[in-house]
């Protein structure tokens, strides 16, 4: 883990277990380790790119509000697989960014979240995946997957993740809450804390 931390210090990327599947972590306050995610994963313009937090609090830097609904969701699922999609704040690099809002979670231990904590900034959490395929699951399957362009630092953190499906997805905009994606969470239990606070636009799914 300690030469994970020093390539992500150093701009590179890092593919490591989340609490559910493989991630293709960078510092996402580093506009040069973005480019070097796109490189090995490139992601078209219409998707953004999920973010994992060192600490709920971290958000904050990230957005430009927390509705008290999005106060709620995060009492109630995290830490856990639940991703937020809020307004993002000025400073946020473009490409992490879809229609306005970036997507953050505050997850359940993983290697993924130990090494936001010691970075102490918010790390991107595409799945390790080529585009269309499965994510991987164990170190060697994401090694087999991707292709690291020349140069390019890619550090692999050996391990399996525990599997099963993504992060539920939900978007907070104008006092409208819309269900992305649904995953670890299902509809009935985000839909006991959405429907005190705001309409529920019809579900859609975020890529």
């Amino acid at each position: 883990m300690k030469l994970a931390l020093s390539v992500l210090r150093l701009g590179g990327v890092v593919a490591a277990p989340t609490e559910t599947l493989y991630g293709l972590l960078v510092d996402a306050t580093n506009p040069r380790a973005i480019g070097a995610l796109l490189a090995v994963k490139p992601r078209g313009h219409d998707k953004g790119i999920p973010l994992i937090l060192p600490e709920p609090e971290a958000w904050r830097g990230l957005v430009t509000e927390v509705p008290p609904v999005a106060e709620r969701l995060a009492q109630e699922f995290w830490p856990g697989p639940l991703t937020i999609a809020l307004a993002a704040a000025p400073g946020v690099d473009p490409r992490l960014i879809l229609n306005g809002t970036v997507a953050v979670r505050w997850p359940s231990d993983s290697p993924a979240l130990s090494l936001a904590r010691s970075l102490r900034r918010p790390l991107t959490a595409t799945s390790a995946n080529e585009p269309g395929k499965p994510p991987g699951r164990t170190g060697g399957e994401v090694r087999a997957m991707l292709r690291t362009p020349v140069g390019m630092r890619l550090r692999v953190v050996e391990g399996t993740a525990a599997g099963g499906v993504p992060s539920t997805v939900v978007a907070i905009e104008h006092g409208k809450c819309r269900i992305i994606r649904l995953g670890a969470i299902g509809e009935a239990a985000l839909l006991r804390v959405l429907s005190p606070y705001c309409g529920i636009d019809p579900q859609t799914t975020r890529g």
